[in-house]
Formats: C-alpha cells, structure tokens, sequence
C-alpha cells in the first residue's frame, strides 16, 4: 500500500523536499483549525510553518491547490489535501518494538489516533515488562514479533531499541511484510530496496543547537579559535578542523 501510494506521488512529479515539508503545512493548519481560522493567506501560512511564501506556493501547486486572489487557501479543504497525499485519510497500524522509557512516552502519545496512526502493539524482550498494560494495550513478547505483525496488519514499525538490536529487529520486521520503519535506535539500518526508514537521532539534533549556539558565542564556528596554535602540524587560527566549513554550509544550505 505504502509502495503504490509512493509510485502515484512520483508519477506526479512531486519532489521529496516538498513531501518533507508538507506536514510541517498541516501541523500549522491544524492549529489554525483550532484556532476557528476558516481561511488563510500563503503569508500567514508561511509564517507559520517557518518557510518562505514563494516555495509554500510552489508546494501547494504540486498538490493542484493554487488558492483565490485576495482570499487565500480554505484551510479545511487544505488540510484535506495534504492529508490525503500523505496517505493520513487511511488508518495506519503501528507497532512499537522496545518499550522502555522512550518506547513507553511513544505509546503514551495522544496526537497519532488523531494523526491517521493506531498503535496497535508494543513488544518487548524483558520478561519482567511483557504482559504489563501500557496505555490500553499489553506488552507481547518479541518472540511473537511476526504473528502481531500479522494479526494486526501493522503498516509501520517503530525500533525504540538499543542499537545492538536493531538490525536483527529490523530484518525481522522486513521479513514479516513491514515496509515502513521509523529508527529511534542510534544505529544505520540496512534495508532491501522498497523499504522506507525514517532515522531519528535526538543527539544530532542537540549537536546541532550545540553548534549554533557557539556560533552565537564567538566559538570556533564563529570567528576562529580562542587559542594560539604553537605546533608544527597545526592550522592557521580561524581555519578551525578539517570540514568545518563544509560542515558550516551545511547546516545553513
């Protein structure tokens, strides 16, 4: 289901940059919904979704929403459409492997029912947490992972496992017909080719605002380095490490 929905959005030429950002469009329609908001101009859209009004237009074109001169775009016909192209007008079944704190704030997590997403198992190794409720649902063993696989329909596997165990995890699920992952394990996964995985790295993220952050403060990102170099090996002050301005251009791309 996932492949075929795929194939349809590449028929229609729609770049995978755009797809990144489109539930970025319905997070921010959804809270202008809340807010009673009936209509909305591609400023204020953008604005709030944290991007320019120019590639929000040219987003939307590829979604054949082009919204009214003066008025703007409906924003609950909108969320409809975007919804519709992220495959959320469907129930999608999930099922988390790894229930330990994060594992454990994931299934606790209210907004994925309201999001198109149904957690439907947690799995665990830890005998002394298998059979425990954990909001509305009892932890199966890991040994049962294919037979929940099967039994539920589950379209989505979420790894919130140690690292050592993912790739076993993740071939297992693969096996079993899974060909959605969302990784929360700090580990590459390798999979065959028609499976999608989704890596989230919370470290990353923090390095990422570690970075910025010294940039702010005039560190080595920013200006060059506080110290004097005095070896015969070392590089010129303000060069800063091997990659740090690819790394710079990076980030600010």
């Amino acid at each position: 289901m996932t492949r075929r929905h795929n194939r349809t959005r590449a028929e229609r030429g729609i770049p995978e940059a755009t797809v990144a950002r489109l539930p970025v469009y319905l997070r921010a329609l959804h809270s202008l919904q809340e807010r009673g908001v009936a209509t909305v101009s591609s400023e204020e859209l953008a604005t709030a979704a944290g991007v320019n009004s120019a590639k929000l237009r040219k987003d939307l074109s590829h979604l054949g929403s082009y919204g009214t001169r003066g008025v703007g775009y409906e924003v609950e016909y909108l969320v409809y459409q975007i919804s519709r192209e992220l495959g959320l007008t469907q129930d999608w079944v999930v099922a988390i492997i790894g229930v330990g704190n994060l594992g454990r704030a994931l299934a606790g997590y209210g907004g994925f029912a309201s999001r198109g997403f149904r957690v439907a198992a947690l799995l665990d190794a830890d005998e002394s947490v298998v059979g425990e409720r954990i909001s509305g649902l009892t932890v199966r063993h890991i040994d049962d992972l294919e037979s929940v696989v099967a039994e539920q329909g589950v379209s989505i596997a979420v790894l919130a496992t140690p690292a050592a165990a993912a790739q076993s995890l993740c071939d297992r699920v693969v096996a079993a017909g899974v060909t959605s992952v969302l990784n929360f394990a700090p580990v590459v996964l390798s999979v065959p080719e028609g499976v999608d995985v989704r890596k989230v790295d919370l470290s990353i993220e923090l390095q990422i605002l570690a970075f910025h952050e010294q940039r702010k403060a005039g560190g080595p990102g920013e200006g060059g380095w506080a110290g004097e170099l005095d070896g015969p090996g070392d590089r010129p002050r303000g060069e800063g490490p091997p990659g740090t301005k690819q790394y710079i251009e990076a980030v600010e791309a």
